[in-house]
């Protein structure tokens, strides 16, 4: 083997494991009391942080692909206090409306799989995908120019399977 084919051939090799590790990252594995260098290590860079009153809230999203979003809070000492997976009926359902704003959705939910604009609302539509008792769903917040939630409405997502297995 040349040493150009040899060098290729451990780039790839380490390209594989850096995926295959990547895969094995899951914030659902942490435990309270572990470190907050430690879990980022662990885990990687987060998609987002946010300061709490006392420490710091990471986010890992599964979005837009995946379905699920875990929380992990730190108290100022950077020790982790609490993980869960926030992306829940329970909590969709329990956003309040006229109240809460695209600041509070993105500190409790991280960003949306999908932003888009409808003709019968004036402001952006923040779709998030979840599930509800293993089915594919859709929670659709729609926050209005001032950046104000003002309705949150739910839907089953259907893929390419479904129509076909229709026909």
């Amino acid at each position: 083997m040349t040493p150009t084919a040899l060098r290729a051939g451990r780039l790839a090799g380490t390209a594989v494991l850096a995926l295959w590790l990547a895969a094995c990252a899951n914030p659902a594995r942490e435990q309270p009391g572990a470190q907050r260098a430690e879990v980022l290590q662990r885990q990687g860079t987060p998609t987002a942080r946010h300061a709490q009153p006392s420490g710091e809230r990471l986010i890992y999203s599964g979005q837009p692909a995946g379905r699920q979003v875990y929380t992990l809070d730190f108290d100022a000492q950077g020790q982790l206090l609490r993980v869960e997976q926030v992306l829940t009926i329970e909590r969709l359902q329990a956003i309040p409306v006229n109240t809460w704003t695209q600041n509070d959705i993105l500190r409790h939910f991280g960003p949306p799989a999908l932003v888009e604009r409808v003709a019968r609302f004036e402001g952006a539509v923040w779709t998030y995908r979840f599930d509800e008792y293993k089915l594919p769903r859709l929670a659709h917040v729609h926050i209005d120019p001032a950046g104000v939630v003002r309705q949150v409405l739910f839907t089953d997502e259907f893929s390419v399977s479904d129509d076909k297995a229709r026909s």
